[in-house]
Parts: structure tokens; C-alpha cells; sequence
């Protein structure tokens, strides 16, 4: 089972808010998923973006891949920097 954490899309026709889950890679982009982790909300100004890093960084650890666009949101958040610093540290 390869585990991905992906976007999943909430909200109304034309007004969309995101959830970001822990999700079987097999399942549909709105549909069963695993865990929450954070969300984002593309419709505020400016944008809003949320993540459980704590949340993140475990699920990452158990060798969960991120999208393109989790990806990004991590980034930005600064959660796979964190991670990326204690992947350098255990392996020091």
C-alpha cells in the first residue's frame, strides 16, 4: 500500500477549501482517507494554510509521499524543512 498526503477538495461549487490527508494512493481525491493533517484556504487574502507538523513529520516518517501541491503547502509551512533536518540528524 503506497500512502500518499495529498489535497482533498471541500466546499461549494466555485468556492473551494482544501483538506490536507494521509490517504491510500488507490483512493479517489475526495474520498476515503486516513488522517487529517492541516488544511488550506486558497479564498482568503492572503491565503490560509495550517498543518499538524508533529502529524506531518510522523506520516512522512513511515514513508508517506507527498503531491506536487502538499508538497509545496509543506514547504511553505516549513514542515519538510524540519523534517529534512531531523532525517541529517539521525543519520549523523
Amino acid at each position: 500500500m503506497s500512502v500518499k498526503i495529498r489535497l482533498m477538495r471541500r466546499g461549494a461549487k466555485g468556492q473551494p477549501f482544501y483538506r490536507l490527508v494521509v490517504a491510500d494512493s488507490r483512493s479517489p481525491r475526495s474520498g476515503r482517507y486516513i488522517e487529517t493533517v492541516g488544511f488550506y484556504n486558497p479564498r482568503t487574502e492572503p491565503s490560509t494554510m495550517a498543518v499538524n507538523a508533529e502529524k506531518a513529520i510522523a506520516w512522512l516518517r513511515k514513508g508517506a509521499r507527498p503531491s506536487d501541491a502538499a508538497r509545496v503547502i509543506l514547504e511553505k509551512t516549513g514542515v519538510l524543512r524540519q523534517w529534512q533536518e531531523s532525517r541529517a540528524k539521525a543519520t549523523r
